[in-house]
């Protein structure tokens, strides 16, 4: 697929081309392959947020002085994975993944030059103020590059009946990841933005983890099934400095070593109970341990620059109680749900296009999720969701001084009972839909996205809004050849509303307009063989 656009506002262009293929084979032993590779290649203009004034004044608008910058993102990624099921015999079956991928990201940021340290004085206790911006030796510059490459694999097998009305896996996952990361001056010699400029950060970082796994389904009842897991979860970071370089304006400061690595792991339970009450109704119970490390991403930028060592994993524990049911009302899903975590990895403000990241003690997120569908009459169908979701900072959190400038941290203090921000407290959809396998197809949807709050301190929040899109579209069949063409006009009614936040922007840069009434065409072309 191959898509093109000129942008919405200024400085938005896009353009993104993208290949899939899969292959499949069915052996003669029972076996299964599935083989699948894809690419993509993505460069896109940011850009970047609106003050709430500059949105109301001219959405399309992108800041005049940011301009400068030429701030752009370039990634391409290849991958591709293999995957492998063959039963021995009735009872035993073994099941093997394994898969590749290189990722490469060059992103140019709207980040000043700055002030050298002779330039900006001393300070009342008499001594040197502190560089600004990529004048600070310990600064990455304001262009981001790196390459990546990861691999893994997946092995397990599964008995049934083994003992009886019990299902048994066993199996373990090894994923492996390492980055030759980056970062240069966005200026050159001649003062000007948005090019490539000096090297100012080169280091490799590696990432593994090797987690065995267990898990094992036992209908101990006609009706009642449970099933339960363990998983022990390990990842280990490491990485590996290469560029410490005086400063040259002063030759007994560098920008120190950042080499360093750390460990994480924890083990994982989980067990769900289901009920079948009748032959349209389902009840289930579920509990699991949750782990999420901190990704490369998040790591990338501490409050001095270098690595975040001190992020830690964040620990959830995981409760949800729900029924599905399907009879001739329709299909029906209904969710109860609730998330303890601790030490939840959340933003400590973003600024000039720079994200870092710090702990929050606990949060709580607690709601509901309700789904159904149904076919109306011949090819008609209705779908409608709604979800409510109570996402909030369950304890105090204190500021993070900016070393830059002690007087204004660099992340504001949270109070206990703030909403997390970039969460929407209601969102609802429903559609109806012409939808035959063949011929003319149409359809209607109408979405509602609640307010967004834009920081930790609820200081301000992208307001609600409901868009409504239409569709129509023609499939000719012929053999193993398949014709889609496809025109849809989306935001029917010009609703003026932000599409995304950046939560915890430093310049109060929050918003970031979407498009207006607009529409699309295409056509897709597919051979089975």
């Amino acid at each position: 697929s191959y898509f093109d656009t000129d942008g919405y506002r200024e400085h938005s262009a896009a353009k993104k081309v993208l290949s899939n293929a899969k292959l499949t084979w069915d052996l003669d032993d029972g076996s299964k392959v599935n083989w699948i590779v894809n690419h993509v290649d993505i460069n896109a203009d940011d850009p970047q947020g609106l003050t709430r004034v500059q949105w109301k004044a001219n959405p399309k608008q992108q800041v005049p002085f940011l301009k400068q910058f030429d701030v752009r993102k370039e990634i391409n990624q290849t991958q591709t994975g293999l995957t492998w099921s063959k039963p021995i015999n009735d009872q035993h079956e073994i099941y093997g993944m394994v898969y590749a991928g290189h990722r490469e990201v060059t992103q140019y940021q709207s980040i000043p030059k700055g002030v050298a340290s002779p330039d900006l004085g001393l300070d009342d206790n008499g001594n040197p103020q502190p560089s600004t911006s990529q004048m600070n030796p310990r600064h990455a510059g304001g262009v981001i590059d790196f390459r990546r490459d990861y691999y893994g694999t997946d092995l397990r097998w599964t008995g049934k009946d083994l003992l009886p009305n019990t299902r048994l896996t066993a199996g373990l996952a090894f994923d492996y990841m390492d980055e030759n990361r980056q970062g240069y001056e966005n200026f050159d010699a001649n003062n000007q933005f948005g090019v490539k400029g000096n090297l100012r950060r080169d280091e490799k970082n590696t990432l593994w983890n090797l987690d065995p796994y267990l898990q094992a389904s036992w209908s101990f009842l006609p009706n009642w099934t449970l099933d339960t897991g363990l998983r022990y979860s390990n990842v280990h970071y490491e990485s590996k400095d290469a560029y410490f370089k005086a400063a040259e304006y002063s030759a007994d400061q560098d920008n120190g070593d950042d080499s360093g690595k750390t460990d994480y792991d924890k083990v994982l339970p989980s067990a769900a109970l289901t009920w079948k009450i009748n032959d349209q109704l389902n009840a289930y119970a579920s509990y699991a341990k949750g782990f999420e490390t901190p990704t490369f991403t998040e790591m990338a930028y501490s409050k001095n620059d270098g690595m975040n060592f001190d992020l830690k994993p964040a620990t959830s524990d995981n409760y949800e109680l729900g029924l599905k049911s399907q009879n001739q009302l329709g299909n029906f899903t209904a969710a109860i749900f609730q998330s303890n975590t601790q030490d939840d990895i959340v933003s400590a403000g973003t600024e000039n296009g720079r994200a870092t990241y710090r702990n929050a003690d606990k949060t709580l997120r607690k709601g509901l999720e309700l789904s159904w569908n149904k076919n109306l009459w011949r090819d008609l169908t209705a779908q409608a969701s709604y979800s409510f979701i109570d996402a909030t900072f369950d304890a105090f959190v204190a500021e993070i001084e900016n070393p830059q400038n002690s007087s204004q941290p660099k992340a504001a203090a949270i109070q206990s009972g703030n909403y997390i921000p970039g969460v929407a407290k209601n969102q609802a959809f429903v559609a109806l839909a012409w939808q035959p396998e063949t011929g003319f197809n149409a359809g209607l949807d109408v979405r509602y996205i609640d307010k967004l709050y834009v920081d930790d301190i609820n200081s301000d929040a992208a307001p609600s809004y409901t868009l409504t899109s239409a569709n129509v579209g023609y499939v000719w069949k012929n053999a193993d050849w398949k014709v889609r063409t496809f025109a849809r006009v989306d935001n029917l009614f010009d609703e003026d509303y932000v599409g995304s936040i950046i939560v915890n922007d430093g310049n109060g840069r929050f918003f970031e307009p979407a498009d207006g009434v607009n529409w699309s065409a295409g056509l897709s072309l597919t051979k089975a063989f």
